[in-house]
């Protein structure tokens, strides 16, 4: 499981290596069963909002064992500036979240911490309105 993940990640990061020079950081829709990402969207202030909303509204961890789905989709968020999100199952600097969406369960969150450690996280908060203002229907 852990393997997993950390070749998703490590997907993530090659796909898209000039993220971190960028100016103007990109949100990323990544196809999990095609492997790539599959749309790129420029960052606004309403999808900033958006995307801290999801992070104050973290409600838990999500418990299943292997939290990347064989099929669904995820939407890398780069965040700027930082957010700090302190709650009981989360406390620390977050500068990009990432949703992940499942056929068969509500979408949950992935977040790392200063030491590049992976949380997945539930929350609340309204996804079909976040898709909508990605123009974004999976």
């Amino acid at each position: 499981m852990i393997k997993k993940v950390l070749v998703y990640i490590f997907m993530f990061q090659l796909i898209s290596p000039n993220v971190i020079a960028q100016v103007n950081p990109q949100i990323q829709i990544f196809d999990i069963n095609q492997g790539k990402v599959i749309k790129y969207v420029q960052i606004n202030t309403d999808l900033q909002q958006e995307a801290g909303k999801f992070l104050e509204g973290i409600t838990g961890v999500y418990v299943k064992n292997n939290p990347i789905p064989n099929k669904g989709f995820m939407i890398r968020i780069p965040l700027k500036p930082n957010i700090m999100v302190r709650n009981q199952w989360f406390d620390d600097l977050v500068d990009e979240v990432t949703i992940i969406f499942t056929d068969q369960e509500n979408p949950f969150l992935m977040v790392f911490d200063d030491e590049n450690k992976p949380y997945f996280l539930t929350f609340k908060g309204n996804t079909v309105k976040y898709l909508a203002l990605l123009n974004f229907n999976p």
